[in-house]
């Protein structure tokens, strides 16, 4: 952490929260602080959707939602704007036109951003970013064990043909030996499959899944004590795709599913990864026209909060 006294958000007691900057819970940006401990960087892309677009309107979105954002975590007892520099790294601009150009981008944009230690709280944006973002890591800290919270298993192998989407970047991940395979974790799945493959073929590439009928059945406390087994000391990836809440939580999103998490049990299983390696998280596939009364937003703005919390706490 720097020595520097971070600086905060802006006191909302002296700037209305619908007023003062536009950035993450109206943090300073990164070109306002000599040092990020945690920086918070959006991706506004969503060529890799199958189904409904949007998704490139999401960190905007969540910056909105995030202007309720207060400073002190009471559950975990730490200010985390108080105790690490956050700063808003703004977006990375991508061509939403080219697939492969924008995830060379990406990645690119990751390494410089985390230059000197940073850690990234990525705002998408649909899940293909996850893939580049990986690719990044994996050069700091080898295989990564990624904790992926969704509906879906986004281990597919292609959609039309085209390997780079938002359904396969976990199986490419695997395929590039980025992650632990002895580590991963879906929490969340729920819904149809294409065939009794898509499961088999899930577990050759190194995850087990917890299912949100894990929940009902087991209870959370017993799926965080899975999750956290699972995880060991592994330097831990957090990948948050929003639809993994049930619709009614989490209706502005593009493949939404019923019978999801509420979003109270998604932020518990969130604050309980304290003491876990978390090396970096995103927060993906919020896409804002499907939303009303910012619900999906909100949730979206309260996971980052989770994460950059945990990243405090720990």
């Amino acid at each position: 952490m720097t020595s520097v006294p971070p600086i905060g958000p802006v006191d909302a007691t002296r700037v209305p929260r619908f007023a003062g900057p536009a950035t993450f819970a109206r943090l300073p940006r990164t070109d306002e602080v000599t040092h990020t401990d945690v920086a918070v960087v959006g991706v506004p892309f969503d060529s890799g959707v199958s189904y409904r677009p949007g998704a490139r309107f999401g960190p905007a979105h969540i910056r909105a939602a995030s202007k309720l954002l207060r400073s002190y975590h009471p559950r975990l007892d730490v200010e985390p704007f108080a105790v690490q520099q956050v700063a808003d790294a703004g977006d990375i601009a991508v061509n939403p036109f080219d697939i492969a150009e924008a995830i060379t981008t990406i990645e690119r944009a990751s390494d410089e951003l985390r230059d000197g230690g940073t850690k990234l709280i990525t705002l998408g944006g649909d899940h293909t970013i996850a893939l580049p973002l990986l690719r990044s890591l994996h050069r700091d800290h080898g295989p990564i064990a990624v904790l992926h919270f969704d509906a879906h298993l986004d281990t597919w192998d292609t959609y039309f043909g085209a390997p780079f989407t938002h359904g396969t970047p976990f199986r490419r991940a695997s395929e590039e030996g980025l992650i632990d395979q002895e580590h991963c974790l879906h929490v969340g799945i729920r819904g149809p499959l294409y065939a009794p493959t898509d499961l088999t073929d899930d577990r050759v590439l190194g995850f087990q899944v917890i299912g949100t009928d894990d929940f009902q059945l087991d209870g959370l406390a017993a799926v965080i004590e899975r999750m956290r087994a699972r995880l060991g000391d592994a330097p831990v990836y957090v990948s948050v795709d929003i639809d993994v809440l049930d619709p009614a939580h989490a209706p502005g999103t593009g493949t939404p599913e019923a019978g999801g998490m509420t979003s109270r049990e998604l932020l518990h299983c969130l604050r309980n990864l304290v003491g876990v390696n978390l090396v970096g998280a995103d927060i993906v596939e919020v896409a804002p026209a499907y939303d009303h009364a910012e619900i999906t937003g909100i949730a979206a703005a309260h996971v980052a909060f989770e994460l950059i919390s945990v990243l405090a706490k720990s």
